[in-house]
């Protein structure tokens, strides 16, 4: 698998992110790995708003909105993986990329 693919694997939800690091993980590729911590990421920001959305009426709108945003964040991240750019999507791409140099 070249690194435009796993990049563009790892933005499948969890299950593609786990296929990707574990290919990504004998052959690192820059491009790859870039993508492996932006999605890192995104998981963990989603699974934030998944459990902040059990809280009475902020949660709810909270979710809606950073659901949106997220959504965005990861449509942007999908078009520049498909384009073969390392771009950081806007607020926390690079905090991402900070976080998670490990992957």
């Amino acid at each position: 698998m070249d690194a435009k693919t796993k990049a563009l694997v790892s933005h499948l939800f969890v299950i593609g992110w786990i296929i990707a690091l574990i290919v990504n993980s004998n052959k690192k590729e820059e491009l790859a790995s870039y993508y492996i911590r932006q999605n890192l990421g995104f998981i963990i920001v989603w699974l934030g708003l998944t459990i902040l959305r059990v809280l009475p009426v902020v949660g709810p709108a909270v979710w809606a909105v950073g659901s949106i945003l997220l959504f965005v964040g990861w449509l942007m991240s999908f078009i520049w993986s498909i384009q073969g750019e390392m771009r950081p999507v806007p607020w926390l791409g690079d905090k991402f990329q900070a976080w998670f140099r490990g992957f």
